[in-house]
């Protein structure tokens, strides 16, 4: 059947995928292709176990895979036949020269312009779906551009503003679209093109165009501003813990100031996934270049107490039992780095899983989606740890249980049958905050909540 648009995405990781699929499902009339050069991720794409979980993505991908949804490894062909390029390579932090550990790493993102640039034949409108440093798109045009061959490029800020865990509720019904663009007769062309796609579902003032810089921007101040209140937040938890204050009791008074707003203000380990702490280390290393050095001191902070807290969290680990873990084992209830989702980049739980090895602890590790990564992301470790699906067998014989990823499961297990399988005197650590303490503490537990006083029978 004939298509009103041939829409093309390079990248089929956590934000190709579930954006295309949305897309494909909203506009029929659209055909949609998502190309890597992964061909194991591909083969998962077109199978029935696909490579990331998020809740609600199987049935969708379902629905339109093979109609007007297509997966491949042919990025060349893609190219040539698609006039819609969406660009969702990886953009790690830098992990050598100058700005490692910092700025991003844009290596991948160029070899997809220089392929876009060396494999097309007609005009293409080529988007910013990966989160970049903000002027990056005018590195790309010089790309594109300059070339002699009289093809045009013309290209877009679309950046993505999704939590994994909630991508699809977040792609149906988002906060806001935005697109940025040039303010030239051939840019406002381009972003009004792309404004027609997501008007097929998104209400037309949630969609909102902007200049291409303010868009590139705008994606890092908002993951920094996200971080800044879990980090104000897990700063306050230490000082409840001192003072004898309840963290969620003045989260709840504060929350309750309409100019603040109560969400993101849940004490926890801390935050990971794959944008918070890279996107900020950007943010810094941006105004570093521009000689912002006391705002570029101000976001480090951020990151830094987020480090300070899972440390934190570790020390009360050891100080609440007897200052030693060499022998115990310690069951993690968690290792994504947030509930409904299996990604495990940069979360909480690989500090505290390599601090216990450190320790001399065994860890027993469970997690309804994310053993298969846990066991990637400590395939180098030398200590002692086992996976362990199912919970309650994962906390047989266990000296404490510390809970990290906030899934719904964990609230609802029999936790009296959990204490009676463990070694005495047990321990619970709740690093999310999730259960129900002083229950937990009439059965037998001792109790250590993040941001409150701990229950102890000792």
């Amino acid at each position: 059947m004939p298509y009103n648009r041939n829409i093309l995405c390079i990248g089929a990781g956590y934000v190709g995928g579930p954006t295309m699929a949305m897309i494909a499902h909203q506009c029929p009339d659209y055909r949609v292709t998502v190309v890597d050069i992964n061909p194991e991720r591909i083969a998962a794409w077109n199978s029935d176990e696909l490579p990331i979980y998020e809740p609600g993505l199987d049935e969708i991908v379902r629905a339109v895979r093979g109609k007007n949804l297509f997966f491949s490894t042919d990025v060349e062909q893609g190219i040539r036949e698609n006039d819609i390029i969406f660009v969702s390579v990886n953009t790690p932090t830098k992990t050598f020269g100058v700005g490692a550990g910092m700025a991003a790493d844009l290596q991948y993102w160029e070899k997809t312009a220089r392929q876009i640039l060396q494999y097309a034949q007609t005009p293409k409108i080529v988007i910013e779906k990966s989160t970049l440093p903000v002027k990056t798109a005018q590195a790309m045009e010089s790309i594109l551009r300059h070339t002699g061959n009289g093809i045009w490029f013309e290209v877009l800020s679309n950046p993505e503003f999704l939590a994994e865990g909630s991508a699809i509720r977040d792609l149906t019904n988002p906060d806001r679209v935005l697109i940025g663009s040039r303010e030239t007769k051939s840019g406002l062309l381009a972003r009004q093109i792309l404004v027609d796609i997501y008007a097929s579902w998104v209400p037309r003032e949630r969609i909102l165009t902007s200049n291409i810089w303010s868009s590139e921007l705008s994606k890092l101040v908002s993951n920094a501003f996200l971080a800044q209140r879990i980090s104000s937040i897990n700063a306050i938890s230490a000082l409840c813990e001192k003072t004898e204050a309840d963290v969620e009791e003045v989260a709840r008074a504060v929350g309750m100031d309409s100019r603040i707003g109560p969400k993101f203000l849940n004490a926890s380990i801390g935050f990971g996934g794959s944008c918070f702490k890279k996107d900020i280390l950007n943010l810094v290393y941006l105004c570093r270049h521009y000689g912002l050095d006391d705002v570029a001191a101000y976001w480090e902070s951020v990151v830094r107490i987020n480090e300070y807290q899972q440390e934190r969290f570790m020390g009360t680990m050891l100080t609440a039992m007897f200052n030693t873990l060499a022998g115990k084992r310690i069951c993690l209830f968690g290792f994504a780095f947030k509930a409904n989702t299996g990604d495990t980049r940069e979360s909480p739980a690989i500090f505290i899983a390599r601090r216990l090895m450190e320790e001399k602890a065994e860890v027993v590790i469970t997690d309804p989606q994310a053993l298969k990564n846990a066991r990637v992301d400590l395939n180098d470790t030398a200590g002692n740890v086992r996976y362990v699906a199912d919970p309650y067998e994962a906390a047989a014989g266990c000296h404490a249980i510390a809970v990290l990823t906030e899934w719904d499961l964990y609230r609802k297990l029999d936790y009296r049958r959990i204490y009676e399988s463990m070694e005495q005197p047990a321990f619970l650590f709740d690093g999310r905050n999730i259960l129900d303490h002083q229950g937990c503490f009439d059965l037998g537990f001792n109790v250590f909540p993040l941001g409150k006083p701990p229950l102890k029978h000792f």
